[in-house]
């Protein structure tokens, strides 16, 4: 841009906060300024981006207004500060160094899905970057898991490792170019270089000995964005099997890659929810329902045994692209690890933990600096539901209704784990870590919390954690020798993330659904009604309890469960008798006992635990392979059948709160399957049961207490049927209805919650 004929009239300093950084921002902003022909610069900052332009005064007002109507798709402008400045003379506008400022933070954008632009370059013959695995610009490409420390510039990225070419230089420093400070930006000259680990000598053509070896059924470790994958021909029964019997992973379903819209249409029903979220940046897998006809079956049935849905998702590197064309048929893409371990991420660590899963290895020189797991959807409805949140959504940021007055980190629940990072208002929910079951997650869930704090330059005062006194989170808050640690209920944790998310901080009807969380009468808790806002809650309902012989054991055998509701009353033993006909007597006397002598017998109020006992009752399952099974086969069996639900009664002890029954409708599902009354049938009626129950007693709380809202979260409203039917009888009553949006109704929504509890808890002590 050649230097203004006269000084320049007017002059602006913008800062903008909220913008996601590497995605093209600083190039857009400096294409505009050239095209109403501004002076200034443009830098990234540690809390924001930051601005100077001079000019004509009518240019700098339209420069203003045209930054926020035609911003980048991947950027977000939370806030747009502008004051006017002396001109300083500028002759042109440039791109200045970041600059890194104690004590500010800035959001970092997560990976984004390969763009069309740059897929198109993949398969054109003619471009230099022709089926390069790590084609990328500033619309998409690695961003988290390559950031060190922000500000963003390659030189705190793994890509640092790569000296660009004097091609992509040209590029790099070209402002009309897509890929103008691009700092991921490479090709097969200067880039990140592809090879494959197997048997025989290394092949010349990698990527056609890869594809090659998964059409023979074999196993193929891929090194990805966050993380290995584990790949098998899907349709391919035999290899299926044996992935399974390498990975320790007997029945959990298994997710499936393609590279199209349409070859995902041949796998499930893709409406226009579950097409946006196929074909959006993020590219979770997405939950298809495949209980239709015209559906292709050709999928491996142990792909998802017993289920009607299955989890497909869209290619999302340049590398997915490539073997997907090259192998022409669906692939199972499930996480490089053996069951309940981390993710393999560095290629020693695989080489070492997968050698006896995979055949092969297809290796990168990329390093992965953030672990980041595939984030899975589904749609109730037409509202996605999270069922785990990682890749693609984290780690953006979520605001509280509540500024909390000093930093803290909420360190999240035992299983399914996040952990939240809080300044002020800022909520920093980490990907998901996982179960906090062995050595390895724990140091993984250290490292991704040394990560955050680097990231973005916070140090917490204040932990927070579960009320459970043995969970192993319990302990890491401990470990980080903090202050003060503030302990919040499971369930109360579970409702205020929901109402976080809505902004709300007024008392609601709140529905907490899950499988354990201990209660503060020290019993187990899992179905509960609570009257709460953020800092208190009341517990109003909640089912019978029932005793679980085993204790965590009855979480993996259902039958254990229907034995506790039985042992409620001796009478039912006989409408009971044809679920425990497979259990030896042995084993199922001794149960007996723990209940009789309440050993390893706790008392519990779970609705997790009462979906084992009917899928036990039916017949459906009673020993589970793996967490949840039997609700989702429950689910599958239910379908979209209409059905009339039989009585859940409740009654109302002396101190007010309502219990529900649930013993008559197990004796009823018994009675009637003893009386040949289909499996589908009865699995819609029960679903539709605990929904109508919910809904009475749910209304009732909210009509006593005066209140309109009510909240729905907890692991069990991640089955579609169970949300949408409570969700719209409640609606039907005139009252309103919150569900989790941008976290999942499980636990991994809990350490949002927690950080919800805790901020507003503080802020309440210092006013006070």
């Amino acid at each position: 841009m050649s230097a203004t004929a006269t000084r320049p009239l007017a002059a602006a300093r913008l800062s903008i906060r909220g913008v996601v950084q590497g995605v093209g921002f600083r190039p857009f902003i400096h294409r505009l300024a050239i095209r109403h022909e501004l002076a200034g610069w443009v830098r990234n900052a540690s809390g924001d981006v930051q601005i100077q332009v001079e000019g004509d005064p009518a240019a700098v007002a339209t420069f203003v207004r045209d930054l926020r109507a035609e911003a980048p798709p991947l950027a977000r402008i939370d806030d747009l500060h502008t004051e006017r400045c002396e001109p300083a003379g500028l002759a042109t506008f440039a791109i200045l160094e970041s600059r890194t400022e104690s004590g500010r933070r800035q959001p970092i954008s997560p990976d984004v899905a390969l763009c069309a632009a740059c897929e198109a370059e993949l398969f054109n013959l003619a471009n230099r970057r022709h089926r390069y695995p790590f084609i990328t610009c500033t619309d998409c490409g690695p961003r988290f898991t390559v950031i060190e420390a922000m500000p963003y510039d390659r030189e705190r990225t793994s890509m640092r490792a790569f000296t660009q070419c004097s091609a992509c230089l040209e590029e790099y420093r070209t402002p009309g170019d897509r890929r103008y400070h691009s700092e991921t930006n490479g090709c097969p000259v200067c880039g990140p270089r592809l090879w494959l680990e197997g048997p025989g000598h290394p092949p010349s053509e990698v990527l056609e000995a890869a594809a090659a070896l998964l059409g023979t059924g074999k196993i193929l470790a891929i090194r990805g964005l966050g993380g290995f994958h584990l790949a098998v021909d899907a349709t391919n029964e035999e290899a299926v099997a044996r992935l399974r019997t390498r990975k320790h992973r007997e029945a959990k379903p298994l997710a499936v890659m393609v590279r199209t819209l349409a070859d995902a249409r041949r796998l499930g029903v893709v409406g226009q929810v579950e097409e946006e979220l196929l074909t959006s940046r993020e590219r979770p897998i997405v939950l298809l329902n495949r209980q239709v006809r015209g559906i292709d079956h050709d999928v491996a049935p142990s792909v998802a045994p017993g289920l009607g849905s299955l989890g497909v998702m869209l290619a999302y590197t340049p590398l997915h692209h490539l073997l997907c064309d090259l192998v022409q048929r669906p692939l199972v893409m499930t996480s490089g690890n053996r069951s309940d371990e981390p993710i393999a991420t560095y290629n020693d660590d695989a080489r070492r933990r997968l050698a006896g899963i995979a055949d092969a290895f297809l290796l990168h020189d990329r390093e992965i600096v953030a672990r980041y797991d595939d984030s899975v959807v589904r749609v109730a409805g037409t509202t996605p539901v999270f069922l785990r949140r990682a890749r693609g959504y984290a780690p953006l940021p979520l605001t509280l209704p509540v500024a909390s007055p000093r930093p803290l980190v909420a360190v999240g629940p035992h299983l399914k784990n996040t952990f939240t990072l809080v300044h002020a208002r800022e909520a920093y929910v980490s990907q998901h870590i996982g179960d906090l079951e062995n050595l390895e997650t724990v140091e993984h869930w250290r490292a991704a919390l040394r990560a955050y704090r680097t990231l973005f330059r916070l140090e917490p005062e204040v932990a927070v954690r579960d009320l459970h006194p043995g969970y192993l989170s319990t302990r890491l808050a401990g470990d980080l020798g903090l202050e003060r640690i503030v302990a919040v209920q499971h369930h109360h944790a579970h409702i205020a993330a929901v109402l976080a998310e809505h902004g709300e901080t007024e008392p609601v009807v709140g529905i907490a659904f899950d499988g354990t969380g201990y209660g503060a009468d020290g019993h187990v808790w899992g179905a509960e009604f609570l009257v709460a806002d953020l800092v208190n809650y009341r517990r109003a309902g909640h089912l019978r309890y029932a005793r679980l012989p085993g204790g965590d054991l009855a979480a993996r055998e259902p039958w254990r469960a229907a034995l506790g509701y039985m042992a409620l009353d001796p009478d039912t033993a006989g409408a009971f008798a044809h679920t425990f006909v497979t259990i030896p007597d042995e084993i199922r006397s001794m149960a007996m006992q723990q209940i009789a002598r309440r050993l390893n017998a706790p008392l519990a109020s779970s609705l997790g635990r009462l979906f084992d006992a009917a899928a036990a009752v039916l017949g459906v399952r009673t020993v589970s392979r793996y967490e949840g099974q039997s609700a989702m086969e429950l689910e599958a069996l239910a379908g979209n059948r209409g059905a009339q639900p039989f009585p859940l009664p409740f009654t109302e002890n002396a101190d007010g709160v309502l219990v529900l029954d649930p013993l008559p409708l197990l004796v009823t599902l018994a009675e009637r399957r003893a009386a040949g009354i289909g499996l589908s049938e009865l699995a819609a009626r029960f679903h539709e049961s605990v929904a109508a129950a919910t809904d009475a007693v749910a209304g009732r709380i909210a009509a006593h207490a005066g209140l309109q809202t009510v909240a729905l979260g907890g692991g069990c409203f991640q089955n579609a049927r169970l949300l949408e039917s409570v969700r719209a009888r409640l609606e039907a009553r005139g009252l309103r209805v919150l569900v989790p949006r941008r976290l999942s109704p499980n636990d991994g929504a809990v350490s949002y919650g927690q950080a919800a509890v805790a901020a507003a808890l503080l802020q309440q002590e210092e006013r006070s």
